[in-house]
């Protein structure tokens, strides 16, 4: 039971799971199977970004942009689907994953190479991306008479009672799980991340990681953009706007580090998984959803406190165990 307990990921699956049916005591219909497969679809894109998200946490970064860069390439996305009907919506989804991923390129060049913050870094590009939304939209929304009946349809198709959105998130957390566990380049960015100074020693450059994983994240927004446009059949100017607050929150609660080097994809998932019923039962139990702005940030504080704490025994769990080893 100790062990249970100690486990972060094991811990945060039961409070879901005690969460879920604690709602359906007051709303039988939330825990039907159908309903559950729309809790899991309502928070896929909120996977995929805090997948994204987990990687640069991990590196000691921050990427405040990344709801801006949704908004960014889930605009060009729409601009090009109204504009050319025809245009085959494969090549816009790789369009955007492109785009997406320019801009997280970006963000990890001015890391790497010029030295900058990464907060810093990623609160001026915020700005800038939701500038260029304004200037290419002019303001204007895109919405769905203006959009290809198929640009909408793909993401809400079901197949074995789960819509492609959801499926798409399941395909991203078996590949992030695959690269972080059992990829060189995955266990370099969790090396950089818990100690750059060592990790420079063996020769692993630890701004090169830190562009990866701005990359990466750049290229999950890239993707969430049209699973975004399209689920939501309208594009407008604040696309996502304050998101970026979910998608850490998500990360923090699900054992992710501010401090670097720590988190898992299972875990990162769950923090995700933890918010979406948050957000989908609100409503259905009477609360504003005004609240759910607020709720994530005080979760957000009381993961934290959680994972210093956690953190700084273990710290002292290695120091006791080295004074008992020293001769």
């Amino acid at each position: 039971m100790k062990e249970l307990l100690k486990n972060r990921e094991a811990l945060l699956g039961g409070v879901i799971l005690l969460l879920i049916a604690a709602i359906g005591l007051i709303v039988p219909d939330f825990v039907g199977v159908g309903n559950l497969f729309n809790v899991y679809n309502d928070t896929s894109i909120l996977i995929i970004l805090a997948l994204g998200q987990m990687f640069v946490i991990i590196t000691r970064c921050i990427d405040l942009s990344i709801a801006a860069n949704v908004a960014l390439t889930g605009m060009v996305g729409a601009m090009i689907n109204a504009a050319y009907p025809q245009f085959p919506v494969p090549l816009i989804i790789l369009l955007c994953a492109g785009l997406g991923t320019l801009l997280g390129m970006f963000n990890g060049f001015l890391v790497w190479k010029a030295k900058i913050p990464a907060i810093v870094v990623s609160l001026g590009t915020m700005s800038i991306y939701r500038g260029c939304v304004f200037l290419l939209s002019d303001g204007q929304w895109i919405n769905a008479h203006q959009m290809s009946e198929t640009y909408i349809a793909i993401p809400r198709t079901e197949i074995f009672g789960l819509p492609v959105l959801g499926w798409c998130s399941v395909v991203v957390i078996a590949c992030c799980y695959y690269f972080a566990r059992h990829r060189r380049m995955g266990r370099n960015i969790y090396a950089a991340g818990n100690s750059p100074t060592a990790a420079h020693y063996v020769g692993i450059d630890v701004g090169k990681k830190q562009f990866v994983a701005f990359s990466i994240a750049g290229f999950m927004a890239g993707i969430a953009s049209y699973l975004w446009i399209s689920r939501y059949a309208v594009a407008y100017v604040d696309i996502a706007n304050g998101f970026e607050l979910q998608v850490v929150a998500a990360c923090v609660i699900g054992g992710v580090s501010i401090a670097g080097g720590t988190g898992t994809v299972l875990g990162c998932v769950l923090g995700a998984l933890f918010l979406g019923v948050i957000n989908n039962a609100l409503p259905v139990i009477g609360v504003s959803p005004f609240w759910q702005m607020a709720i994530s940030g005080a979760v957000i504080i009381i993961a934290v406190v959680a994972n210093s704490r956690s953190e700084r025994k273990l710290g002292r769990i290695i120091l006791k165990k080295a004074v008992q080893n020293a001769p």
